[in-house]
């Protein structure tokens, strides 16, 4: 049975919202009678209504948001899910690419929650705003320095924003861990990867894009009227040790 979160009607704006967890995110939002905008720089089948926006852009953000309260009045809640780095050694990434990864991960959150800030705060109910980051800003991230590093600026202004911003505006974030989207190969390898890599969770398993979307709808709700400046790790326990598997003492044998 379905919780009910009180969201039904509500106008949502969720970056990179065609795709991947995005995709996901978007369609918790609908499956909850909310009123879905996406955004991406290329459009791509979905249910929701998609505009095309390159979040980096100041222009083309302010135009996004402009429209979506010409159109329906409101803005209630975004959720700043676009994001994303190639795999890259940092000795090896030009400093153009890092310049690149901080700013479509750090930068355009930014940007695009100040817009919806100066909406949000005109409103009587004010608004929510949810910043999708990632495990990544917590932990070593080898192959993605930038962007790890832009995540944990990313938690850290979230919790910057939440206090600027009260009491109109929550901002809260989640930590995501691995998850299973469309592209899950591209980060993995082969299907025997992606299940063996599964298992190095102590759930068993890599989240699928929507249990993300139930926990950006539950931050972005009443259920949350209490909620702000907070990270919410999504990320099934961890990530096992691996000096575990390393040491041989404290097994214990299959009987």
């Amino acid at each position: 049975m379905k919780t009910e979160l009180g969201l039904a009607g509500t106008v949502v704006l969720v970056t990179g919202g065609v795709r991947g967890v995005g995709r996901g995110i978007a369609g918790v939002f609908l499956a909850h009678g909310a009123h879905v905008v996406v955004c991406a720089r290329r459009e791509a089948p979905t249910e929701a209504e998609f505009v095309a926006c390159d979040v980096r852009d100041e222009q083309q953000v302010a135009a996004l948001v402009e429209g979506i309260v010409e159109r329906h009045g409101r803005l209630d809640v975004v959720v700043n899910n676009a994001g994303g780095a190639p795999f890259v050694p940092a000795a090896e990434a030009p400093p153009r690419l890092h310049e690149k990864i901080v700013q479509l991960n750090l930068l355009a959150p930014l940007l695009v929650a100040q817009h919806a800030n100066a909406v949000m705060q005109r409103q009587d109910a004010g608004g929510s705003i949810v910043m999708i980051s990632s495990v990544s800003g917590t932990r070593p991230s080898p192959g993605t320095a930038a962007y790890g590093a832009a995540k944990a600026g990313l938690d850290n202004l979230t919790a910057s924003l939440a206090v600027e911003w009260a009491p109109k505006v929550r901002v809260n974030a989640l930590d995501v861990g691995m998850v299973r989207t469309e592209q899950a190969h591209l980060h993995y390898g082969s299907e025997a990867a992606v299940e063996a890599v599964g298992k190095t969770v102590p759930l068993g398993r890599l989240a699928e894009p929507e249990e993300v979307g139930a926990c950006a709808a539950f931050l972005a709700s009443g259920l949350a009227s209490y909620v702000s400046g907070a990270t919410l790790r999504v990320h099934g326990g961890g990530e096992l040790p691996a000096f575990l598997a390393a040491a041989d003492v404290n097994h214990r044998e299959d009987s």
